[in-house]
């Protein structure tokens, strides 16, 4: 995608050749709902930079000047709130000096947000990896990739922090095939424990359980990372993320890859894999140095290739530029009705820059995940996302969408919505009353289309209803509200 492609993608982003003292902004190379990212020229020094700017089009927009401001004064509090995140989450990165960690150089507030200038780094996500060379993914690959990585993580779990957004699209492969973990994205977090109207935002196969429970909050540790780097495994060896950990509580589908055994993979990798995806936390490796043991990669030489790694050689800037230096989650905050408990709205780019000890989640985790999800739990994602669905924007609605107790095998729809219903309720959507079978676990699922959808129950006398935009596949869980 050429530069003036992206700023097409990315509207609120500022035009090229904008100055930042010695920072002169060249292209952008990400957006999303939260964030823009530039890759920029450092005339003192020479050299290439990456710069993030805090942007979150559901609160702000470009003003004339190019400073931002608010859409409506009640976003203020929000936007502060991100603001002081972001700004944490520079502060944080900066303190970290490892060559698997994003390395930032320098934060500094100007038009009225925060920026970030870090490294640049040339290559491509996993993600990207996966989808342009899939033949090149095998054990051997996997070996090598992980000794660095576990060191990043290990790392920030030594600090007393925790990542909580291992995916595949976050960490990049430099053009050495040496592995950088990108950014927490504190601010979008931090926006999200705020809001009465915000969502959450995970995703799907990458989260574990305690991510999706307000009580979660405090029961989280390093074996929640773990659970994610086990996903991001299982995506590269199987073509696709383990089941969503919300709809494994209601029905556990997984298939363990030492029955499944993909050729070419050992069983103590396998093994690992399986225990890292666990859905109690206490049944997962509790550390990295646990988990790296039991793929048989002695911790020793973790250490041992960390400490030989050197930062990666940075290219001169050129016009055709690889895939983009950093990812910023491209997710487009939707407004639900009105939920009646609040959740901890952990999200693909955030985690609080605040120290927390890891504690060992207590044996009924699964009986906290059932009861989260009955009382009321709206489970969303939206992924890659360019710009901000425009508030006129109506997309295609579903036809006659299909209404069945279990996920579909083949699903010709775009998102699965598992919705608890009560016996005799009737389901109203976009007007339209469809016929709902519930399944024996109080669930029916409704498999739809892109759209713009209300969904209402209707139950005796009183009415509950949802909204929700559907524009990339993605799985929810909801109970309307009243």
């Amino acid at each position: 995608m050429s530069a003036n492609d992206n700023q097409k993608a990315v509207p609120n982003a500022l035009p090229a050749g904008y100055r930042f003292n010695e920072f002169e902004i060249k292209e952008v190379i990400g957006g999303g709902g939260f964030g823009i990212v530039y890759r920029a020229w450092d005339h003192q020094l020479e050299r290439t930079i990456a710069i993030k700017e805090y942007m979150p089009v559901s609160l702000a927009v470009r003003a004339e000047d190019l400073s931002l401001e608010l859409r409506g004064e009640r976003y203020q509090k929000l936007f502060n709130a991100g603001l002081t995140s972001f700004i944490q989450e520079a502060r944080l990165l900066a303190r970290f000096n490892h060559p698997g960690l994003l390395h930032v150089l320098r934060f500094w507030e100007q038009n009225g947000t925060a920026y970030m200038g870090t490294l640049y780094y040339s290559g491509m996500t996993l993600k990207e990896w996966q989808q342009t060379s899939p033949d090149a993914v095998s054990e051997a690959w996997i070996r090598r990739l992980l000794p660095p990585l576990f060191g990043a993580i290990s790392t920030i779990h030594q600090a007393g922090y925790l990542h909580r957004d291992i995916s595949l699209d976050n960490i990049q492969i430099q053009e050495n095939q040496l592995p950088v973990l990108l950014d927490f994205g504190s601010a979008r977090k931090e926006i999200g424990n705020l809001s009465d109207e915000t969502e959450i935002m995970l995703k799907p196969g990458f989260a574990p359980i305690e991510q999706y429970s307000e009580e979660g909050e405090n029961e989280q540790g390093p074996w929640t990372d773990i659970y994610a780097l086990g996903a991001v495994l299982h995506s590269l060896i199987t073509g696709n993320p383990p089941p969503v950990s919300v709809v494994r509580c209601i029905e556990d589908n997984y298939e363990p890859l030492v029955e499944r055994q993909p050729p070419g993979y050992s069983l103590p990798l396998l093994h690992a894999v399986d225990c890292a995806l666990a859905m109690k936390p206490a049944d997962r490796p509790q550390s990295i140095d646990a988990f790296a043991a039991l793929i048989d990669l002695p911790v020793s030489d973790v250490e041992a290739v960390v400490n030989s790694l050197q930062p990666a050689p940075e290219p001169p800037p050129v016009a055709a530029a690889p895939a983009p230096t950093l990812v910023v989650e491209e997710e487009e905050v939707v407004t639900p009705a009105p939920v009646v408990m609040a959740v901890n709205h952990a999200s693909p780019s955030v985690e609080p820059v605040t120290p927390r000890n890891a504690r060992r989640l207590s044996p009924g985790l699964v009986a906290l995940a059932a009861a989260a999800l009955l009382a009321v739990v709206v489970v969303t994602w939206l992924t890659n996302r360019r710009d901000a669905t425009p508030e006129n924007a109506t997309p295609a609605v579903a036809q006659n969408p299909v209404v069945n107790s279990a996920p579909p095998a083949t699903p010709a729809a775009l998102a699965t919505v598992y919705l608890k219903l009560e016996r005799g309720a009737n389901v109203v959507l976009n007007g339209q009353p469809v016929e709902v079978k519930t399944g024996s676990n109080g669930f029916a699922t409704l498999n739809l289309a892109a759209g713009q959808y209300r969904i209402e129950v209707h139950s005796g006398t009183s009415m509950r209803a949802q909204s929700l935009v559907i524009d990339k596949p993605g799985t929810w869980l909801l109970n309307p509200g009243n």
